[in-house]
């Protein structure tokens, strides 16, 4: 049975129904099991303003200094998982949550400059398996955690990535646009390292799409097969993928 990690943008959770009409189309899969991988960057800069707390950004990835990992681990292991949650079972799944560590995702600092951001490597003993094999739904945030129990905040993309090589599955990147953009605005359907080398240099991919691409691109020479960028906004589009059409952009070696 063919498995794919999806990982939600966590802007979906600021439209109203559009996760569970993702996961409607989850259940329609019948030869295939899913991975749920997801962030929630609005959410956490909502609950750091409400807090006082300021939110800066360092080549796409959140700073995220030691007092404000309560904030981001509520917002995104607690919030953002069990909204999603909630949808799955509302789509009639069976979701748990989790987090990397229990995926099997061992963090470590990033940058010091980063403060908590951690790394994503596949070296820990994984529930996921053990989950998918009782026909349940992985929800995992991106929260990691080092061997000394420290957490960290890890990209989402990277932690999706991460956790698709270890199972050696397909993998979509699930964002609110359409595909990646070239400099006039109009969708890409298919980039490869020479093309996204290019399009970086020239500023036209930046900030947190850079991190995606970039972070695509190197899954894709992981898993030595395409990796997907699409958009939440259109379940039919999950649904073409998983049926093998070609719908945003591939990202290819």
């Amino acid at each position: 049975m063919k498995t794919w990690v999806i990982k939600l943008g966590g802007a979906v959770l600021n439209s109203e129904g559009a996760a569970k009409s993702l996961f409607e189309v989850l259940t329609k899969q019948l030869n295939a099991q899913f991975v749920i991988v997801h962030g929630g960057g609005s959410l956490v800069d909502t609950w750091l303003q409400d807090a006082g707390f300021a939110t800066a950004k360092h080549l796409g990835l959140r700073i995220s200094p030691k007092e404000q990992m309560p904030y981001i681990v509520g917002a995104l292991a607690g919030c953002a998982n069990k909204q999603l949650m909630g949808q799955a079972i509302a789509a009639n799944l069976k979701p748990v949550g989790l987090s990397l560590y229990d995926a099997g995702i061992e963090s470590n600092k990033k940058l010091k400059a980063l403060g908590q951001v951690g790394t994503s490597e596949s070296t820990l003993d994984s529930v996921v398996e053990l989950m998918l094999s009782q026909k349940r739904l992985p929800i995992i945030s991106s929260i990691g955690f080092d061997l000394d129990g420290s957490w960290y905040n890890v990209n989402a993309d990277e932690a999706a990535a991460a956790i698709a090589a270890s199972l050696n599955a397909e993998l979509i990147f699930m964002t609110d646009v359409e595909a990646v953009l070239d400099a006039d605005k109009k969708p890409l359907h298919q980039l490869n390292t020479n093309e996204i080398k290019e399009l970086v240099n020239d500023g036209v991919i930046l900030g947190g799409m850079q991190v995606k691409v970039e972070t695509s691109l190197r899954a894709a020479e992981h898993l030595r097969r395409g990796v997907y960028i699409s958009s939440w906004q259109k379940p039919e589009n999950l649904a073409d993928l998983l049926e093998g059409l070609h719908i945003g952009t591939k990202i290819t070696l």
